[in-house]
């Protein structure tokens, strides 16, 4: 690919081989031109190899694979973006399927204002499985509670979430500090508000997500849920950075 896209899809990715390629195979089924994007796995150090599972996609999607010792997600999408040459950086997770027209549903509503972040509906495909199900109807009510106002949104999930890439440097991208998955996106939203910029939620961009939890994996999550929102009211007072 030698001219510039107009997305780079950023996807960070730890031992869980096949999601990703479930959500590879989504990607490469995309309505929108694969000439017009590139994918940017960054391996955030799985136990096992991933670069013979993946050579398929090299070609098909423009993929570029980056490696790090595990550092957690927020640190795997500073350095993907780093890599990234689009105008626009759509974000996702390795457990997600996006919908064929994912990235066509960006396109229309990232087009329509500067500076704009656009993020869409997650769908939890795990409806048999309660602590799959609990853990989306907690975001969905956060969804309602904070984005009541589409065009006026709050807060939006690194897993469906698309921004242009320069005020996405400027902002100096999401904060690493962050206990593993968990308040990062949150955080990166109220920066993006204090810049004076705006945030859309659009129900029509859709995700399906595939996040197998038990017990023991769900409270886990929601341990680290409540450090990271800890840690985001310990940091309300920053200065505006702008």
């Amino acid at each position: 690919m030698s001219a510039r896209p107009y997305f780079s899809i950023i996807i960070p990715t730890r031992d869980r081989i096949s999601p990703l390629l479930a959500c590879l195979e989504a990607i490469g089924r995309q309505t929108y031109p694969a000439s017009h994007f590139e994918v940017i796995i960054i391996d955030d150090g799985s136990k096992t190899p991933i670069t013979p599972m993946i050579s398929k996609f090299h070609k098909r999607l423009g993929l570029t694979l980056l490696t790090q010792h595990n550092q957690g997600a927020a640190s795997a999408r500073n350095n993907g973006v780093t890599k990234a040459r689009g105008r626009y950086l759509a974000f996702t997770d390795d457990d997600c399927v996006p919908a064929q027209d994912w990235l066509q549903k960006l396109e229309e509503r990232l087009d329509s204002q500067p500076n704009l972040m656009v993020g869409g509906e997650t769908v939890n495909v795990l409806a048999g499985n309660k602590y799959s199900t609990a853990s989306q109807d907690l975001i969905s009510y956060l969804y309602e509670y904070y984005n009541a106002d589409k065009k006026k949104a709050r807060f939006l999930t690194s897993n469906n979430m698309a921004v242009p890439r320069e005020p996405f440097l400027s902002l100096g991208g999401f904060d690493p500090k962050y206990p593993g998955a968990a308040g990062e996106d949150r955080d990166f939203c109220d920066r993006w508000k204090s810049w004076g910029y705006d945030i859309m939620f659009a129900p029509e961009v859709i995700v399906y997500h595939r996040h197998h939890l038990n017990i023991k994996t769900f409270l886990k999550q929601h341990f680290n849920y409540g450090r990271g929102a800890s840690r985001f009211h310990g940091s309300r007072n920053r200065p505006n950075a702008k």
